[in-house]
This record gives structure tokens, C-alpha cells and sequence, in this order.
């Protein structure tokens, strides 16, 4: 079964939308791994318009399954995901003032930087995935890197998958079988819902991991926090 990593960003952003601490990420971060999680993921920026950094220090404690932390490897996000000794740290291209991720890596292009980068975080014992696009040439690219995994970018896939699901699935089950091939695990994420994550799962083999924030979250408003995990979970079995 793949397992899924509920992304609690936008519990933050609601907080900090009225100040205080209502909802509670940490809260949060309990529900969601007693509900049925097999991971909490978190993406803190620089300008910590959602997640902050006393947020990323006071969840630690708090996970019982596993905790990935998303983010630009500058330095200080280097050095605060060692410190915390996060389980898997997933490397996105983002600039400092980027809403969303909206694309992988060029693992060729970015080659020496990203080898460095995950030596350092292999080296304190932290699992290391790099977000990238469907492309075979960047998951070649990647593995050149050292990373442990890749997650696969899935927003072109949730796009297209309204109009044509076969088209908008095939990259994304090439990329899969070639970097099941080259040794690296498989995680994907970024606009997956209830709506094609079972289709998804169903067409993308040796998928390890799943991480989805925006939509589950959203969908949590209507279903509840509860059964919307385990709806999301049942579209994994």
C-alpha cells in the first residue's frame, strides 16, 4: 500500500490568517497520525507565511510515523532539518517568494550542487527525495545524485486527467518504472485529491509515498478531518 503524508501547510496559513493558534498545527499533526497517517509533511519558507521554524521544532516530538520537511536547501534550511533529525528531507527548486512548487528540478543542470547537498544530509543519517518532473532525462539525472528517492510532480498529470486520464498517467508511469529500474523509490505529490489519486495509484506502480496537503485539507472542511483521511486511504489500498 502506499502511504500516505498528510501536508499540514495549510493549517498554518489559517492560524496565521487571525494571529494566535487556533487551528494548532502541533494539534494537527497529532489528529492526522491518530487518524490514520502514515506521515506528516511540512514545507516551511523563508518568510514563514505558513509553517514557522518554533512550528517545525515543536511537531518533532509529536511523530510517531514519519516527518518530511519540504524546502529550497539554502543553508539555514539545511541545518535546521539535521537539527531536528527529520526522517526525509524533499528538495524543491523554489524561489524564496514562490507560492507553490510548480516544477521539479534540472538534475543535469543543478548536478554538482545537489550532490553536495545530499551528501551532507545522507551523512546525518536523513533520507533524502528531490522533486522532479516526468522526464527520464531528470531521473536519470537524479540518481547521479546520490538521492535516495524522487517525488514526482503531479500537478500536469491533475490537469490533463479531467479530459484524457490515460494521456495525462503515462509519463508518470514511464518515470516510475524507469527509476524503480535505476534504484530509486518513488513519491509523488502536488494537486492529487479524491478525485484521481485512485486512478492515480492504480497506474503508477512502486509508488512509495504520496504527500497531499491542499486538497485533503480542503476537503476536511466538508468531511471532516478524520474521514477525509480515511477516504484518502482508501484510495491507496
Amino acid at each position: 500500500m502506499t502511504r500516505l503524508s498528510v501536508n499540514i501547510n495549510k493549517i498554518a496559513t489559517l492560524r496565521n490568517s487571525r494571529g494566535g493558534n487556533t487551528p494548532s498545527v502541533t494539534e494537527a499533526a497529532i489528529n492526522c497520525q491518530k487518524f490514520g497517517a502514515q506521515g506528516i509533511t511540512i514545507h516551511p519558507r523563508p518568510d514563514e507565511r505558513h509553517i514557522r521554524r518554533q512550528d517545525v521544532i515543536e511537531i518533532r516530538p509529536l511523530i510517531t510515523t514519519e516527518f518530511n520537511i519540504e524546502g529550497y536547501p539554502g543553508e539555514d534550511f539545511i541545518k535546521m532539518v539535521i537539527e531536528v533529525k527529520a526522517h526525509q528531507v524533499t528538495l524543491v527548486p523554489d524561489t524564496h517568494d514562490q507560492l507553490t512548487s510548480d516544477h521539479g528540478w534540472d538534475t543535469v543542470q543543478h548536478l554538482l550542487f545537489l550532490k553536495e547537498v545530499i551528501a551532507r544530509f545522507k551523512a546525518a543519517g536523513i533520507r533524502t527525495s528531490i522533486f522532479v518532473d516526468p522526464d527520464l532525462a531528470m531521473i536519470e539525472g537524479a540518481k547521479e545524485t546520490g538521492t535516495d528517492r524522487i517525488e514526482l510532480y503531479t500537478e500536469p498529470f491533475a490537469t490533463l486527467y479531467p479530459i484524457d486520464p490515460i494521456k495525462a498517467v503515462a509519463p508518470f508511469t514511464e518515470s516510475a518504472k524507469l527509476a524503480r529500474k535505476l534504484g530509486l523509490g518513488i513519491n509523488a505529490g502536488h494537486d492529487l485529491s479524491l478525485k484521481n489519486l485512485r486512478f492515480f495509484n492504480d497506474h503508477v506502480p512502486f509508488l512509495d509515498e504520496v504527500s497531499i496537503g491542499h486538497a485533503l485539507i480542503a476537503d476536511a472542511l466538508y468531511l471532516g478531518l478524520k474521514n477525509t483521511i480515511q477516504e484518502y486511504l482508501s484510495c491507496l489500498k
